[in-house]
């Protein structure tokens, strides 16, 4: 279960414990005790501060020390912030615990990624990479479930245990990752040939000598080298555009995790709970955790369909479907009092549908692509680009939402028409999708620089399966870095 996950899952139902308003909240004139907006802000969005320069730092702790090193060392950043976050009674302690345990967020939210597309079979990368969404949905479901299970208790232990859970699943990777084999792709980018041979061998469960392991060696490294003669490694080179289109697809990385942001579902998971409690709706613990249960099963069949059906379709149907269901929940919230039930179920059924609808495409497809779609020699840049830019956007709406929302002085008071927000910027997301994401299903990582190299978002459908026809062997192209004489090929039968 990611930590990521899990943190986004708990601070929702958080922020509503009587105990933990009790200790962090503020007296107001009518009596009540809460969180004040700003205190709610900082709490909210303090984290992703943290996010963004751990994502930004995510390239050269990656760089240096390996994926597998990398990510061990984020997970014990995140350690610590947790730690302060579940034995201080101060909102300065807490917040300070939250920028730490939000550094490893953004460290392991960058480098998980890269890990799994650099060692996943190019027939199950798409799944395997989409899993990382399915541990965050099934920690922020397991969060939901232990917020409602302490929300009542009379101490500090009704947040301290959630919090403190988070341990569990920082254990569970650091001793997963002892087991598991560094990346191949990093190891022959610093030119440890005989390991990377030894991680490959690994990977495909075949002999150092075997076929498959050699005839991807030769890939990757031919590869490595035509990179390297278009352009260099640096961050200088991630914004130069060349033969690779290089600028073109970290620039696509960094626009898709922005409009992941920007469809709402953190609206909802941070503020869910405060959100339906404010609508009206009784029982507001126990629909964030139907809201969690719609998030984590549907990535399920999404994780299914991305193999299946494909990137590009994926993507700009599921905005479309997103972009619906928000501009209905904003329409029935400013149509109707809140006190009408009906009102209230319509409510309900569409933030689960539209978050079915963000599970099943943009939520799992978000870090499938920006993982895949960089070029080898500066993929771990682009990813903390595009991770940085998520988290930033993150913590911008973290900050902004509930001045958006709430009412009163200094406070836009939009309530149900921030859904009309959401609802536009995902009818944006579907246009960039059909103009700027190509169709990248069951290709590999050094077949997708063929097609950039060659075709373009629209046209890429027809040109994978031109490159997949031209497959000499089961698992890579016919040479992973002539693309002028597949090009040449290309033009000739046609």
């Amino acid at each position: 279960m990611s930590p990521f996950g899990y943190d986004t899952g708990y601070i929702s139902g958080l922020k509503e414990m009587p105990y933990f308003t009790s200790v962090f909240g503020t007296d107001f004139a009518d009596g009540t005790r809460k969180l004040s907006t700003s205190t709610d802000s900082l709490i909210t969005s303090i984290l992703s501060a943290g996010t963004f320069f751990g994502a930004l730092l995510g390239s050269t702790i990656g760089d240096r020390f390996g994926r597998r090193g990398g990510i061990m060392i984020y997970v014990l950043i995140f350690s610590v912030g947790a730690a302060l976050q579940t034995g201080t009674k101060n909102l300065a302690g807490f917040a300070v615990g939250r920028v730490l345990a939000g550094l490893g967020v953004g460290g392991t939210s960058c480098l998980i990624p890269v890990y799994q597309s650099e060692c996943a079979p190019r027939h199950l990368r798409g799944s395997i990479v989409a899993a990382y969404q399915l541990c965050l949905n099934i920690g922020m479901l397991i969060a939901a479930v232990a917020v409602n299970a302490t929300k009542d208790r009379p101490d500090a232990s009704s947040y301290q245990i959630p919090v403190a859970m988070q341990f569990i699943w920082a254990a569970i990777i650091m001793v997963g990752l002892v087991f598991l084999p560094e990346s191949p792709r990093w190891l022959l980018l610093k030119g440890r040939k005989d390991d990377c041979r030894t991680c490959l061998s690994k990977l495909l469960s075949e002999p150092l000598d075997g076929p498959n392991v050699t005839e991807l060696f030769n890939e990757i490294q031919a590869n490595l080298e035509h990179e390297l003669e278009q352009g260099g490694a640096s961050w200088a080179d991630c914004f130069r555009n060349g033969d690779n289109k290089t600028f073109k697809r970290v620039v696509t990385g960094c626009v898709l995790l922005m409009l992941q942001q920007l469809s709402g579902i953190n609206f909802i998971m941070y503020f869910g709970t405060t959100f339906f409690t404010n609508s009206g709706i009784k029982n507001p613990f126990i629909i964030t955790i139907a809201t969690n249960c719609v998030n984590a099963g549907m990535t399920v069949p999404g994780m299914w369909a991305v193999e299946r059906i494909g990137r590009r379709p994926l993507l700009i149907y599921g905005a479309a479907g997103m972009a619906v269901c928000q501009l209905i929940v904003a329409a029935v919230g400013v149509a109707t009092p809140l006190t009408n039930v009906v009102s209230q179920k319509v409510l309900v059924a569409f933030v689960c549908i539209f978050i079915g609808h963000f599970a099943s495409t943009w939520g799992l497809l978000g870090w499938v692509l920006a993982a895949e779609l960089p070029p080898y020699a500066i993929r771990t840049k682009s990813m903390s680009l595009s991770v940085a830019t998520q988290w930033l956007f993150n913590f911008a709406l973290g900050f902004a939402t509930p001045y958006l929302v709430n009412d009163g002085p200094g406070n836009a008071g939009l309530k149900h028409n921030v859904f009309w927000i959401w609802g536009s910027c995902c009818v944006i997301g579907s246009v960039f999708a059909y103009y700027m994401i190509p169709e990248t299903k069951g290709l590999s990582l050094e077949q997708i620089d063929i097609l950039y190299r060659n075709s373009n978002a629209r046209q890429s459908a027809a040109y994978r399966r031109y490159i997949l026809e031209t497959d000499t062997r089961d698992g890579s192209s016919e040479t992973a870095v002539d693309a002028q004489k597949m090009e040449v090929k290309h033009t000739e039968q046609a």
